[in-house]
């Protein structure tokens, strides 16, 4: 038999988790969704880190690296190192729709995993760059670089971002 102690107490309790559910299920929302032009973003990053040694790719290259259709990515830059023997990679790629964005991620997994089999005994230090990599999903942009200066260009797409 419930007391007027313990029905006070589930309805306080019910209540909390109805709360947390609404919390919880709001957070997944897309805060991130401002629409940025990736020209944007790219003279962000190019203010805190030089592509002077690399080479700005086209589709073809995105869908040679990354295995990407034209039906997933709305927009991307790219550059890659000028020489297949350097890790120096940079990829800003807004997809579509958001549920593109994780697919994509995964694509760019196993570019990382096939650069890290390629790098680890014959250019050490290459592969530490690689395993330092960003790869992060903001919304629809997704990043990813393999860079001394990884940490600046992470930050950078941040602040354009916000």
């Amino acid at each position: 038999m419930l007391t007027g102690m313990k029905i006070k107490y589930l309805f306080v309790l019910s209540t909390v988790m109805i709360l947390c559910g609404i919390l919880i299920g709001c957070s997944g929302k897309n805060e991130d969704a401002k629409d940025v032009p990736l020209n944007t973003i790219e003279e962000r990053i190019k203010q805190v880190a030089s592509m002077e040694d690399m080479e700005k790719g086209d589709m073809n290259r995105l869908k040679k690296l990354y295995h990407l259709d034209a039906d997933e990515v709305q927009d991307f830059v790219l550059y890659t190192a000028e020489s297949n023997v350097e890790a120096n990679e940079l990829a800003v790629i807004k997809v579509k729709q958001e549920n593109q964005a994780e697919i994509v991620k995964e694509k760019i997994m196993k570019r990382i995993e096939g650069q890290e089999v390629k790098l680890k005994d014959y250019r050490p230090e290459q592969f530490y760059l690689v395993e330092k990599h960003v790869l992060k999903v903001k919304g629809l942009y997704i990043l990813f670089t393999v860079s001394k200066d990884a940490e600046k260009i992470e930050s950078a797409f941040d602040e354009a971002l916000k």
